[in-house]
């Protein structure tokens, strides 16, 4: 029976509600359904020191999975072990862009924003060792290593030749797509090692996980480095990676590819509450595109060190805690008791960066090269919705019709948004501005809003709160330019008088 190979640092999908593009290096038997909808990788560095987390949404007959991995070194059974998925369901949840909610307070007190509701998107026992090495001349491959750990059977291998690492896969019962060969070569020439694992039927069928767990590796190497070119050989299109990175000092940054942040922190229109995960996916591909489609984005950037007790604004859940930091492969920090609102229960420096790539072979023609930065700037994907105020304004004087257009050019500002950073048609939600107006006619029976005393003083009212949108920030620009022409002139003139007498 062939067993399906699948080469996990290929494919990532987006979020878990929206992208549901092929996996990497997958190849299915005709009768047996494999995909992968969701597949996200933990980076932890410290030094030289890198623990990686592997997760994927594997669904089939765990008989027929196997995964391979370029590893730079020869693991040990102690740097190999296999965790929870729920720490990628925190750190999903903990980082992932989120929409946040306010609504306006009582116009005739105070015009403030207070938040309501945050909402994050709804968006991967040990065998004896082999004594020695076991060398196959036919194939040239080495097995260096080879342990039980969990449900999974796990080899180290060394190969001389692509041709022979493939030849000894596809006669061992691993499906090799044709093109993995080439791809296999680079590796190779580097003295990287492979990683095999595929599932122990016996221990699998002993434990009472449902489902595969995630696979964790420790290793010590100069190179910082996500193999992402192995999972290109048989993708179907582009794909995506999600990266979760922890230091002890500042972001995770790509070397070989430019890193931007997401666009984040503008307001968009209250219908988007439903629409959201379509929202950012449309944002996220704009944003991909903007950037001539080989950019690694920033979804998160925060300092989460004990000594920092804001760790995010807003939080969309409560910032992980020390035994799932260390679940995730976080070392150097140490267990204390909380103390004080905000405070953390460990010890110790920890900055967390949530990376977004989309890649394919056109744009990413090399594997995915990090380093460990001085950068601290704090960034989250981070989407504001303004409720207005829906009950009586009985105050006197204009302030309700200062009140409503006010929001009425709020929405066309959310509405711009949505144009620029999504792409949406603006034209298909013009009720959501002119919805206002009833009550813009209601509060105006004498139309004073076309009054020229009426313009100044919401002009005024504006700038006093400190809260003009583009619209009046434009008219401002505008105003100083001409005061300041008229000045200059007057200023010219004068001194031409005196020059007269």
């Amino acid at each position: 029976m062939k067993t399906t190979v699948y080469f996990l640092l290929s494919c990532i999908a987006f979020m878990p509600h929206y992208v549901y593009s092929f996996c990497g290096f997958y190849v299915a038997k005709a009768d047996t359904e494999l995909f992968n909808e969701k597949s996200e990788v933990i980076l932890t560095r410290d030094g030289f020191e890198t623990v990686l987390t592997m997760s994927n949404d594997f669904k089939g007959d765990v008989k027929d999975f196997a995964m391979v991995i370029p590893v730079p070194t020869v693991l040990s059974r102690n740097n190999i072990k296999v965790v929870d998925r729920y720490i990628f369901d925190r750190l999903n949840g903990y980082s992932g862009p989120r929409l946040v909610e306010y609504y306006d307070e009582h116009p005739c007190y105070r015009y403030d924003y207070r938040m309501m509701e945050k909402m994050s998107v709804p968006a991967m026992e040990v065998m004896e060792d082999a004594s020695g090495s076991m060398d196959f001349d036919d194939y040239q491959v080495t097995i260096e290593a080879s342990y039980t750990v969990g449900e999974y059977d796990i080899l180290l291998l060394s190969a001389e030749e692509s041709l022979g690492l493939k030849r000894w896969l596809t006669d061992n019962g691993y499906q090799i797509p044709e093109k993995a060969e080439a791809i296999l070569e680079p590796y190779l020439k580097s003295d990287m090692k492979f990683f095999v694992a595929k599932v122990n039927l016996e221990e699998y069928g002993e434990s009472s996980y449902q489902n595969l767990r995630p696979i964790q590796i420790r290793y010590n190497h100069p190179r910082f480095m996500l193999p992402i070119r192995l999972g290109m050989s048989n993708a179907k299109g582009s794909q995506d990676l999600i990266v979760y990175a922890m230091t002890p000092r500042g972001r995770v940054e790509a070397t070989n590819y430019k890193t931007v942040d997401i666009p984040s922190n503008f307001n968009i229109p209250t219908f988007v509450t439903s629409q959201f995960s379509a929202f950012y996916k449309d944002l996220f591909a704009k944003a991909y595109r903007r950037n001539g489609r080989n950019a690694v984005f920033v979804e998160y950037a925060w300092d989460l060190s004990s000594s920092n007790y804001t760790k995010c604004d807003p939080c969309a859940t409560t910032p992980p805690a020390y035994s799932e930091l260390i679940d995730a492969g976080v070392h150097w920090i140490d267990y204390e008791e909380v103390s004080g609102w905000g405070g953390a229960d460990y010890a110790g420096n920890l900055f967390f960066t949530r990376l977004h790539v989309r890649y394919d072979n056109l744009h990413f023609p090399s594997d995915l090269e990090f380093h460990v930065t001085s950068n601290v700037t704090s960034h989250q994907g981070r989407y504001v919705m303004n409720h207005m105020y829906e009950g009586p304004i009985d105050c006197q004087g204009d302030t309700d019709l200062h009140y409503y257009l006010k929001v009425k050019d709020r929405r066309e500002d959310e509405l711009d948004n949505l144009v620029y950073y999504a792409g949406w048609d603006k034209n298909k939600y013009r009720s959501y501005v002119s919805a206002i107006d009833t009550d813009i006619e209601r509060s105006d029976p004498e139309n004073k809003r076309n009054n020229l005393w009426f313009l100044i003083k919401h002009f005024g009212r504006n700038m006093l709160e400190y809260k003009a949108t583009p619209h009046y920030q434009y008219v401002v620009v505008t105003l100083v330019g001409i005061l300041g022409l008229v000045f200059m002139r007057r200023f010219a003139l004068r001194k031409k008088v005196l020059r007269v007498q």
